[in-house]
C-alpha cells in the first residue's frame, strides 16, 4: 500500500502536471524562448546569415547539377547523331553492295561502272581502261589466241566472234586514252556510249 501511495505522489503524476493551465503555460514559455532565440535582433542578423550561406551553397548545388544535366544531354544528343550517322552510312553502303550485286556478280565490272558515274574525267578513262582489261581476260578465257588484244582481234571475224566490231570501236577508244593521256578529253555521254559496248559484249557471253 505504501508503495502504490509513493508511486501516486510521484512528481510526473501530480495534478500540476496534467492541469491544462500548466501545460498551456510551458507552451507558451517554449514559444517565448524560440522567439528570443531565432528573433532577437542580434541572433536574427545571424540566422540571415545562416539561410544566406545554405541559399548560397543550394543554389550552387542547383547551378551544377544543372549544368552537368545540360553537358549530360549534349553529348547524348551527340552521340545519338553520331549513331544515326554512322547507322545511315553502314545502310547505305549495304544498298549500295546490293544493288552492285544486282547489276553484276563481278566485282570488276562493279569498279568499271564505279569509275563511270564518277563526274571526273580521268575517272571515265579509268573505267575503259579496266573494261578493256576485262575484254582481254574474256578473249582469253575464250581461246583466242594473241598476244594482246589488239592481235587476238586481227585473228577473229564475226563467225567466231560475233560482237567483233564493238570491240574494235571499245578498244579504239581505249589506244587513245592510254597514247594521247591528259590532252584526251570527251563527254560523259561518249564514256557511257563506249562501256555500253563493253556491256554488249560481256553480257552475250554471261561475262558479268
Amino acid at each position: 500500500m505504501d508503495g502504490v501511495n509513493k508511486f501516486l505522489e510521484d512528481p510526473l503524476l501530480s495534478y500540476k502536471y496534467l492541469s491544462p493551465e500548466y501545460l498551456f503555460d510551458r507552451m507558451r514559455s517554449f514559444v517565448e524562448w524560440f522567439y528570443h532565440l531565432f528573433f532577437q535582433e542580434g541572433t536574427l542578423s545571424g540566422f540571415k546569415v545562416i539561410l544566406s550561406l545554405l541559399s548560397i551553397f543550394f543554389l550552387f548545388v542547383i547551378a551544377y547539377t544543372s549544368t552537368r544535366m545540360l553537358e549530360i544531354r549534349r553529348k547524348e544528343k551527340e552521340h545519338l547523331v553520331h549513331e544515326i550517322a554512322e547507322y545511315a552510312r553502314h545502310q547505305e553502303a549495304k544498298q549500295r553492295e546490293k544493288i552492285g550485286e544486282e547489276v553484276s556478280k563481278n566485282e570488276n565490272w562493279r569498279n568499271v561502272l564505279a569509275h563511270l558515274v564518277s563526274p571526273n574525267l580521268n575517272d571515265w578513262k579509268l573505267a575503259i581502261l579496266e573494261a578493256d582489261t576485262m575484254l582481254e581476260g574474256l578473249l582469253t578465257q575464250l581461246g583466242f589466241e594473241g598476244e594482246n588484244i589488239g592481235e587476238k582481234l586481227k585473228l577473229l571475224d564475226k563467225e567466231k566472234f560475233r560482237n567483233l566490231n564493238f570491240a574494235w570501236e571499245a578498244h579504239a577508244m581505249r589506244n587513245r586514252i592510254a597514247h594521247e593521256g591528259i590532252d584526251f578529253t570527251f563527254s560523259h555521254a561518249e564514256a557511257n556510249r563506249i562501256i555500253a559496248l563493253y556491256e554488249q559484249i560481256f553480257r552475250d557471253y554471261d561475262y558479268i
